[in-house]
């Protein structure tokens, strides 16, 4: 199956609807040659609010009137009830039940109504779904959907303006949408930087599905960062992702956790678990190349979790 991938274009026209709403984060420099890009900084904690309130501003004034409804272990659940607050559009929120409350509590903050249903994104899904045809609501995908890719695209338009010296982009992968819109941008406007996707080695759905040459569904997934549980790829995502990522690395739960406290004790940056992948792979890696960023893409952390990852 061929998919039509996000051009520049969409990405840009994305950059004008959500202005009002996301926030140009800023770019840390925290070692010499290796920069943060502050997505933790965003109005609700994550780099979801790019796709999610790129899609709302797309929607029809009928299916605003009617509200929407979405399936998120958390951050892009908190998006959309922000997105949906900042235009008076009702919104549910369909999240696992072992979601962390502090991403619970955030959905309710603005305004949106939660419901729960199992611990997969396949029981999120499937409760969404019935939950939008009994309702008459309006669904705003999580990942797998162009205006998603191309909202989450924004990020990677501001890495390359911010950073002349660009040469390797590092973003966590879950469902996929991350990495998506930020290799879309950075690749086509720049094809010499790398762009390398990083998951849990408890959830490698994404690696798993490039070895495999297509998107695979795992029987389970087993990881501290809750926001990259995913199970499969999204379809469109995984196109994205062989068209423009270099390579997908996974990071142990152990490494992770060592990022969070790493990020706070080196840059006093607060990171949730799935926000400090990208800064694991690195920390892997070794000595970074000049010019390395890499997407802390969240920072809603329950306080008792934040803690414990802190005092190692």
């Amino acid at each position: 199956m061929t998919f039509d991938l996000v051009t520049l274009d969409d990405i840009r026209a994305a950059a004008d609807r959500i202005r009002s709403v996301a926030i140009r984060t800023p770019l840390l420099e925290v070692h010499s040659g290796l920069f943060l890009k502050c997505e933790h900084m965003q109005p609700m904690g994550a780099f979801k609010i790019r796709g999610a309130s790129n899609m709302l501003a797309q929607l029809t004034p009928a299916a605003r009137a009617a509200g929407v409804i979405t399936y998120s272990s958390g951050n892009h659940g908190q998006a959309v009830a922000l997105a949906a607050q900042r235009v008076s559009v009702p919104s549910v929120v369909v999240m696992p039940e072992n979601a962390p409350a502090v991403k619970v509590e955030g959905v309710r903050r603005y305004g949106g109504e939660v419901i729960f249903a199992g611990t997969t994104l396949f029981d999120r899904q499937g409760r969404a779904e019935a939950e939008a045809a009994a309702r008459g609501l309006t669904m705003v995908p999580p990942f797998d959907h162009p205006w998603i890719i191309a909202g989450a695209g924004t990020c990677g338009l501001e890495i390359l303006e911010q950073c002349p010296t660009l040469t390797t982009v590092y973003a966590p992968v879950g469902g996929g949408g991350l990495i998506a819109g930020v290799a879309a941008a950075i690749k086509q406007t720049r094809p010499d930087v790398r762009v390398i996707g990083v998951e849990p080695s408890g959830a490698p759905k994404m690696s798993t599905s490039c070895a495999a040459g297509h998107p695979v569904t795992l029987d389970r997934t087993d990881t501290i960062a809750d926001g990259l549980r995913a199970l499969r790829p999204g379809d469109l995502n995984f196109a994205h992702v062989q068209a423009f990522v270099d390579d997908v690395v996974t990071v142990t739960d152990e490494a992770i956790a060592a990022a969070v406290k790493w990020l706070y004790e080196e840059a006093q940056v607060v990171a949730e678990p799935s926000g400090a992948a990208s800064v694991a792979a690195v920390l892997q890696a070794g000595a970074p190349r000049p010019g390395t960023v890499a997407v802390v893409s969240g920072g809603n952390v329950d306080p008792e979790d934040f803690a414990r990852y802190i005092q190692g």
